[in-house]
């Protein structure tokens, strides 16, 4: 008769939960002083700060260039999502269906964005824009964040796929729906909250992306990341706090509109 492993004491894993303690602090500390610092009533970057104030919120939102950079970012990353979310959840649902391993090394393939270093991306689009003419364009950025927030789509919905059962969709096949039919009627709403959160990552890696933003956004496309790379250069002040912790209340809200989707589509 053989004995399965005993259960491990909770005490005897409290190195384990220190670790992760101590990495998700690592991780979540710069917030608690970027987010402080953006009240600060001084004119540097100083923590703690000496004084609360909501000054640099204000210089923010009444700078028509720091309001022209969120726009351009915001309809950049907004487009990302149409482009991205459809050509990802293709991508993916082709893999997951392949039965060529040729096909299956499409996978990989997709990946590549992701393991390439950005700023090798960013020369190699710099050169190829010029030659299209798409520096500068809006086009050209969103073509340059669909290609980095595609990988995350496709990931996404290949985990959403691993766990729906494609006989559904055979079936209605077989009872004489055609491909598109099946796919969006029974496919789709079974892996949608995967798709929707491939479409928020998305929208957040084209928010956040700043090596791009340096070689192919400029001029009337200058976007949000790069407008702030060019003011740390030039001048330190905490409107690049306020900045931040603006981006990390978006990044939240969203992140929280996805769990709350989830948790209305159980």
């Amino acid at each position: 008769m053989s004995v399965g492993p005993l259960p491990i004491a909770p005490y005897r894993r409290l190195w384990l939960y220190g670790v992760v303690a101590g990495v998700l602090f690592f991780l979540v500390a710069p917030i608690f002083i970027v987010i402080p610092i953006s009240f600060s009533d001084s004119e540097f970057l100083e923590f703690p700060p000496r004084g609360f104030s909501f000054r640099w919120y204000a210089a923010y939102f009444n700078d028509p260039q720091w309001m022209a950079a969120t726009r351009v970012s915001l309809i950049a990353a907004s487009l990302t999502v149409l482009f991205a979310t459809p050509l990802g959840t293709a991508a993916a649902y082709a893999i997951h269906r392949a039965q060529s391993r040729w096909v299956r090394s499409l996978h990989v393939l997709m990946l590549l964005p992701q393991m390439v270093p950005l700023i090798l991306i960013g020369i190699g689009l710099f050169y190829v824009y010029i030659q299209l003419g798409l520096v500068n364009s809006m086009l050209g950025i969103v073509l340059a964040h669909t290609l980095l927030a595609t990988p995350f789509v496709v990931v996404t919905v290949l985990a959403g796929l691993q766990s729906f059962d494609m006989t559904q969709e055979k079936v209605a096949r077989s009872l004489g729906a055609s491909w598109p039919v099946a796919f969006f009627t029974v496919t789709l709403p079974q892996i949608r909250l995967s798709v929707v959160s491939g479409g928020f990552f998305a929208f957040i890696t084209s928010l956040d992306e700043v090596v791009i933003g340096l070689f192919v956004a400029g001029g009337d496309n200058t976007v949000l990341t790069r407008r702030m790379f060019l003011s740390l250069r030039d001048q330190i002040e905490p409107t690049i706090a306020a900045i931040s912790s603006l981006l990390i209340v978006i990044t939240l809200a969203a992140l929280i509109a996805v769990a709350l989707f989830a948790r209305k589509a159980d």
